[in-house]
């Protein structure tokens, strides 16, 4: 016998003493013992150990059972299924037994052991498929392993809802609930029927109350399979909200709140008739007259509010009143409506909006809360869903503009309601004013005088809560940065010392938020910005001196410390003058706490932000000590450090020069080397920003710099990925570096080591370097030149010298070319009359890039020297048909380049010619000339609109096309003059997506796609007229497919399949962009056939389906049974064994792309309780091939955020 035996023996043995401690202590021990993973049980003692459990149950003891019960859940997988079955047998019988302590207990047990089960084990629970108190737990745990159970289980529970005990009856619904997501199309028909057919018959009070709140517990488990019945379901429960009986018209409510939000779209037709009623039942409250408190005097002091608080509810209380269940029923069921139909928020506004208003004064206060919640709900709905949009022209949204009306209501609701005594009404008003400041910021400025005695009430009330403050303190946070510091100035003496009350609190998260105000309150008293007539000083020392208490602290929390730092930082920053002899104490706590890790960062920004004060902090007493610590930070293996660290630099560079002598700056420098990496180009952007900031304010800083820093900053300049801002601060440090001499390096020096790589290079290879390297390289080249316009003339004729000279490497002729094009833009080339020749003679080149760096240089030079190049350039398109393309380049180039009153004069030639060139049959060169018209068209709109307009009449389909793409690229990310014109007219270059020609209509749809991300309101009014022409584009059509035969093969063409993608990235986009115009249920049914498409489609529509699983996840819960099929054929297709390796690859991508829509459908909470979802997962565990696929995805980072695509 192993000692484990043995001891469980003992165990056992004491379990049948007579004494109950005995009994206990013995339980408890087996109970530790289970518990461990190591213990493991022969036979024998399995079947002792459950039987002597069992018994236990029996127990005269209470605690001795319990301990009993707890056991039963461990035992369950430490012993054989025979075990367990025996365990399930006993309890179900102990649980029709006549003793009703052995019945409780017994089901205690019984929950304990399901909640352990597995499926494997559903064979030994049939016989707890009838017992109405369990089966709710294991329909939850094993639901869709008891499907050959279901029938039979309908059946027992819709028998209990009939039983005379409330208890059953609710447990009964509770079980139909968790069987309703994984039972049958068939057996959710059964249920439907059965509660409508009772329902349909009048049966007494108390059953129609269990019949409507069984339908909403069927509505919110079976989502959007209860949408189907609902036109004949819904007339039926509104007919009960008009019985006399208050809990009935509670749960006719919350049944229409579980519709709305499950089924909002097949609820469209009933929505006004709820809303009405909501509106009908929100003011119900037979028993209570709100008249007499209207009529109160709305200025009484909060004492006597207090007081005249205390006698009402000592002369009213009435247990029995359940109307106020009513009325928050038909609360949160407008609160649902508001929620799941933005669609209707104009509407809300006009009759919700007032109604809620009206109702703040609402005196239950659980009640008061929803109400209060629902008009927040209604507010975040105002919210654009994606932010402030950016266009400009963009009409002010109808529901902004209703709110605004409404506000001085609402402020004069909330205004006696913020003295209420009520701690949940007040924070829910907090909320709520809150939310209101982010919708409308700036627009509260004449209601301040009113709010702002109710945020001091709640700040001062001694018997205020910790979270009410903290909401209170948030709020005055988002108010002070939200509107004009003018505003408050007045105010300004009532707010503070409440404020610098909860500063000194002893909960830290009351003192973090109370710094946060205080640090905005001292931006308000002086601005740097611009300047006020208020006098802060007489409150400069007691916000310095609160602050200071709490910098000088070291035992308390981290978030306080940083806070304290920052605020700190501002006081310094707006009022340093003022401080005296207490500024550079304040100082050398700064730099105690750059010493310390912890406090280390908001350090190194509250010192970037005092040394950029206008003030003229003076910070020099710790430069000395300060400056090394800085350039130490410049090694840590934290980004964020750094970045701040070289900010911080940079700004005390600039303004404390002549402070920093040769140690401190040679210990910045010595750092800066192994920042300029291409690993990181924003480090190295900022990097090279600070030593060009260092070369204009101490120029012989940089005389060192030859050995270590240029070195790298030449690599970074052939780096590949060298663009943007990274490449303009680049410019910037070579024209400072040769303007300033601050290197021994001059501008010969400099050219021969930027395009040294290119003149030595033996290789016959014209792209040996990068080719975004010859454009940076190029760029830099026209920098120094610009920096030195004497001796950039004679680079200039060796640059030509080295294009005509035969023996020069492609790679020297391609760099010269470019050369001469960046250069070209500022510098003037008369006296060069062998360029022109030079540049023609390059287009003749056989080499691709020394043609396109040719074309280049030609559009670039026009741009300084427009009256001679021009007109030689247009001579030559015109005469040029075989290099027609790389001359409208040039064009291009030059009209990308040019100001648009350095155009205006030329205009109508370019034009002309442009529309000579509009139908060519080179799709490439149609392209160039639609760029080109778009971008002169944003040089004149309000002429040449119309133009473009009219050529839409054109009977050449060539001609529409390029039309329809010119739009395209006046439509940019910035507003722009033209963006009025284009909202009024767009609609008419968007007619043709309904053009008879294909061409013409992918472009069109590219068109579409541009404005949607680019300029979503120029599309979101024409919405509902362009979706069906798009969705249409979406279909397969037959008659686009045809049969190639290639040999002894046939290949099949799908001529169409461009315009799908085309339709399919527009609708991606307008997830982004348009989602709360958009019906997502039709959305959802052109993804679910884009699902079965091609190869491209579907690659398409698996990201739109796990973005979709983000935006909307209960719509597509709705559809999940739909959406599972293709992806669980795309996943379990094998190619043919003979296929080429490009068709492998191609299915292992697709697969892999199924796979993250899958884990993203996953991640929708409750989504497994599909039974076509659990059974994919279920399949996907199983087979080995599919499981290390998603296994794989779960690191990879685009399963966990949703793949984006730039479809623009």
């Amino acid at each position: 016998m192993s000692n484990v035996t043995f001891y469980i023996s003992n165990l056992l043995e004491k379990m049948t003493s007579t004494d109950k401690d005995f009994r206990f202590m013995a339980a408890n021990d087996l109970m530790m013992e289970l518990q461990k993973d190591s213990i493991k049980l022969d036979e024998e003692s399995e079947r002792k150990v459950v039987a002597m459990l069992l018994k236990l149950l029996e127990d005269k003891n209470g605690e001795v059972q319990n301990l009993a019960v707890k056991c039963l859940g461990p035992l369950v997988g430490k012993v054989k299924e025979c075990q367990v079955e025996t365990m399930v047998d006993t309890l179900c019988s102990n649980m029709v037994s006549n003793k009703e302590q052995l019945r409780d207990i017994s089901s205690m047990g019984l929950k304990t052991v399901i909640a352990e089960l597995h499926s494997c084990c559903i064979t030994s629970c049939r016989r707890t498929c009838v017992i109405w108190d369990q089966s709710y737990t294991l329909f939850d745990r094993l639901s869709t392993a008891l499907v050959s159970f279901h029938q039979s289980i309908l059946t027992s529970l819709l028998a209990q809802l009939t039983s005379p005990h409330m208890a059953v009856r609710k447990r009964s619904i509770i079980a139909l609930g968790h069987l309703v997501p994984s039972c049958s199309p068939a057996l959710f028909m059964q249920l439907t029927e059965h509660l409508m057919g009772e329902l349909s018959r009048g049966p007494p009070t108390a059953s129609v109350r269990t019949y409507i709140q069984c339908l909403a517990t069927v509505s919110r488990r079976g989502g959007h399979r209860i949408g189907e019945h609902l036109q004949k379901i819904v007339p039926m429960v509104v007919k009960f909200c008009n019985v006399e009986d208050d809990e009935l018209r509670e749960f006719c409510f919350q049944a229409f709140e579980a519709f709305v939000s499950r089924c909002p779209k097949e609820m469209s037709p009933n929505i006004q008739a709820i809303i009405k009623l909501c509106l009908k039942y929100i003011t119900y409250d037979p028993n209570y007259n709100y008249d007499a408190d209207d009529d109160e005097d709305d200025s009484m002091d909060i004492e006597d509010r207090e007081d005249e608080d205390q006698e009402s509810d000592d002369e009213y209380s009435d247990d029995d009143d359940m109307s106020w269940k009513v009325r928050r029923s038909s609360v949160k069921c407008l609160e649902a409506i508001i929620s799941s139909r933005r669609d209707l928020l104009v509407e809300l506004y006009g009759s919700v909006g007032p109604t809620l208003v009206s109702r703040f004064k609402e005196r239950e206060d659980n009640v008061k809360t929803d109400i209060f919640s629902a008009f927040v709900a209604l507010l975040r709905q105002t919210r654009h869903p994606h932010g402030p949009t950016l266009d400009t022209g963009a009409k002010e949204e109808p529901a902004i503009s209703l709110l605004k009306k409404q506000v001085p209501t609402i402020v004069k609701a909330l205004h006696r309601q913020l003295k209420e005594k009520s701690m949940r009404c007040r924070q829910s008003c907090f909320s709520l004013l809150t939310e209101m400041t982010n919708v409308l910021p700036g627009q509260l400025g004449e209601h301040i005088p009113a709010l702002i005695p109710g945020i001091i009430y709640s700040l001062t009330d001694k018997s205020t809560s910790s979270n009410l403050k903290i909401d209170a303190l948030a709020f005055l946070n988002v108010l002070l940065s939200s509107h004009n510091p003018e505003i408050f100035h007045p105010h300004i003496s009532v707010i503070l010392p409440p404020v610098i009350q909860c500063v000194e609190d002893p909960f830290y998260k009351i003192t973090s938020e109370a710094l946060q105000v205080t640090q905005q309150t001292v931006k308000l008293m002086r601005p740097l910005d611009k300047p006020v007539s208020f006098d802060g000083k007489p409150y400069v020392k007691i916000v310095f001196a609160c602050t200071l208490k709490r910098l000088k602290a070291a035992d308390i929390d981290q978030e306080v410390k940083e806070r304290a730092i920052f605020c700190m930082g501002h006081i310094l920053s707006h009022f340093g003058d003022q401080l005296g002899a207490d500024l550079q104490p304040t100082l050398q706590i700064f730099l105690e706490r750059l010493k310390n890790e912890i406090t280390r960062l908001v350090a190194v920004k509250t010192l970037s932000l005092v040394a950029s004060s206008p003030l003229k902090i003076d910070l020099r007493p710790i430069l000395t000590e300060g400056i090394p610590m800085l350039g130490s930070f410049l090694r840590k293996n934290q980004r964020a450090l750094k970045l701040n660290t070289i900010t911080a630099l940079n700004v005390m560079v600039t303004n404390y020069s002549d402070s920093f002598k040769p140690p401190l700056i040679d210990s910045i420098l010595s750092e800066v080397p192994a920042l300029i990496q291409e690993s990181d180009m924003h480090i190295s952007q900022v990097a090279i920003t600070l030593i060009t900031c260092m070369a204009k304010v101490c120029p012989s800083s940089l005389s060192k710099i030859g050995g270590t820093i240029l070195p790298e900053v030449l690599n970074l300049v052939h780096s590949p990925l060298l663009q943007g801002g990274a490449l303009n601060s680049l410019l910037e440090f070579f024209q400072v570096l040769v303007a300033t001499k601050a290197n021994n390096m001059g501008y010969s020096d400099l050219l021969k080591a930027l395009r040294g790589p290119f003149y030595d290079s033996k290789s016959t290879d014209s792209m040996s370097m990068h080719k975004q390297s010859y454009y940076s390289v190029a760029k830099c080249v026209a920098a120094l030149s610009m920096a030195c316009p004497k001796e950039a003339s004679g680079v200039v004729t060796n640059l030509i010298q080295d294009v005509k000279n035969p023996k020069s490497s492609e790679s020297v002729r391609i760099l010269s070319l470019l050369c001469l094009g960046e250069i070209g833009r500022f510098m003037n080339f008369e006296g060069q009359k062998e360029l022109k020749g030079v540049i023609m003679e390059a287009f003749g080149s056989p080499n691709e890039e020394v043609k396109s760096a040719a074309s280049f240089a030609l559009g670039n030079i026009c741009v300084a020297n427009l009256g001679e190049y021009l007109p030689f350039m247009l001579k030559e398109i015109g005469s040029q048909p075989k290099r027609q393309y790389l001359l409208l380049h040039s064009l291009k180039e030059m009209i990308s380049a040019l100001s648009a009153e350095s155009l205006k004069p030329h205009v109508e030639n370019i034009w002309d010619l442009l529309f000579k060139h509009c139908e060519c049959a080179e799709e490439g060169t149609r392209n160039i000339v639609a760029e080109c018209l778009g971008k002169l068209t944003l040089v004149s709109p309000s002429e040449l609109i119309p133009r473009l307009k009219k050529q839409l009449c054109s009977g050449s389909p060539l001609s529409r096309s390029t039309v329809v793409t010119a739009v395209k690229f006046t439509i940019v990310d910035h507003p722009m003059p033209i963006d009025s014109l284009l909202k009024g007219c767009i609609g008419d270059f968007l007619k043709t997506l309904q053009d008879p020609d294909l061409n013409v209509r992918r472009v069109a749809l590219v068109m579409f796609n541009s404005a949607a991300h680019n300029k979503p309101s120029l599309i979101r009014g024409l919405l509902t007229s362009l979706l069906p022409h798009l969705y249409k584009e979406t279909q397969i059509r037959k008659d686009l497919v045809r049969e190639v035969e290639m040999g002894p093969f046939k290949h099949t063409v799908d001529d169409g399949l461009d315009v799908r993608k085309a339709a399919f990235e527009c609708m991606y986009t307008l997830l982004d962009s348009c989602m709360d115009c958009l019906d997502i249920f039709e959305f959802l049914n052109h993804v679910e056939e884009g699902l079965k498409d091609h190869y491209d489609i579907k690659m398409l529509t698996f990201i739109m389906l796990a973005r979709l699983s983000k935006l909307c996840p209960s719509a597509v819960v709705q559809r999940l049974d739909r959406l599972v099929e293709p992806l669980k054929a795309t996943c379990t297709t094998k190619v043919k064994a003979g296929s080429v390796k490009q068709e492998f690859e191609k299915q292992e991508e697709l697969r892999r792309s199924a796979m993250r829509a899958v884990a993203a459908l996953l991640s929708i909470s409750e989504v497994e309780k599909s039974p076509a979802m659990a059974d994919f997962a279920n399949q996907i565990r199983s087979n080995t091939e599919m499981a290390t696929i998603f296994d794989s995805l779960q690191g990879d980072p685009l399963s966990g955020a949703v793949e984006s695509m730039d479809t623009s």
